[in-house]
């Protein structure tokens, strides 16, 4: 008698349909619950960065480097009380980004030399991203923009500061340009005349579409800083004498 052969039986249409409609749910429920989270930890870092960026521009509106202009800056709070005054003018503009900076070389006014080239380099070990603030006006910017650019991690930001000032019941905007008597609105010229201790201010953090050196410089930068309306982020921030 010839055995019978073992057969063998496959999966029918309707349990693959079912198949593929259970693995449909499961991957609903995972994208319903993953997706939040991953927008949490987007939030986070970009939360991160922010406060980064508006810590260096705090930290370095009171620095006042070497060959720093104009002449007039002799002070942490006079550097803050022009750069805040004048930060809405095209000229004037304020810069703020992050480059690559070797760890162990230096140029004259504090900042690391930039780090162009990742080849055979690990971060941690042969350098590090540092932010770094500049004006566009300031004589230290004219060749190490251009140096840091080519280093550069992520995006250039213009920031624009209105000062703040207390109004009985809450802190309000100034006019831009303008630096006043928090408590009369008086408009105040120079840094010297300023009567309280404390300069608190809006800084608006706005992206640039191009990171190029020459962009900074030219007519087109002109036109697009003065067509800026909404920033990425915003920061209040204050300033000791």
């Amino acid at each position: 008698m010839k055995p019978s052969a073992t057969r063998r039986r496959g999966f029918t249409l309707l349990e693959t349909v079912i198949a593929i409609g259970v693995l449909a749910v499961l991957l609903t429920g995972f994208m319903v619950v993953f997706t939040p989270a991953a927008d949490g930890i987007r939030k986070s870092i970009n939360t991160e960065h922010a406060d980064r960026l508006a810590s260096a521009l705090e930290q370095e509106l009171v620095n006042v480097r070497p060959k720093q202009t104009p002449t007039t800056i002799t002070n942490g709070f006079s550097k803050a009380f022009e750069w805040i005054k004048n930060s809405n003018n095209a000229t004037d503009a304020i810069l703020v980004y992050q480059y690559r900076g070797k760890i162990s070389s230096f140029r004259d006014d504090g900042t690391p030399v930039p780090e162009p080239s990742l080849a055979d380099k690990l971060p941690g070990k042969d350098y590090i991203v540092v932010p770094v603030v500049r004006r566009t006006t300031d004589t230290t910017i004219d060749t190490k923009l251009t140096e840091d650019l080519a280093a550069i991690e992520g995006a250039v930001y213009i920031v624009k500061c209105t000062q703040l000032r207390y109004n009985g019941t809450s802190l309000i905007k100034g006019t831009p340009g303008t630096i006043a008597d928090p408590k009369t609105g008086a408009s105040i010229a120079s840094a010297d005349l300023y009567p309280a201790t404390t300069l608190s201010f809006v800084a608006e953090f706005h992206m640039t579409p191009i990171r190029s050196a020459s962009y900074f410089s030219g007519a087109t930068f002109t036109t697009d800083f003065a067509n800026l309306r909404n920033p990425v982020f915003t920061r209040h921030l204050s300033i000791r004498r």
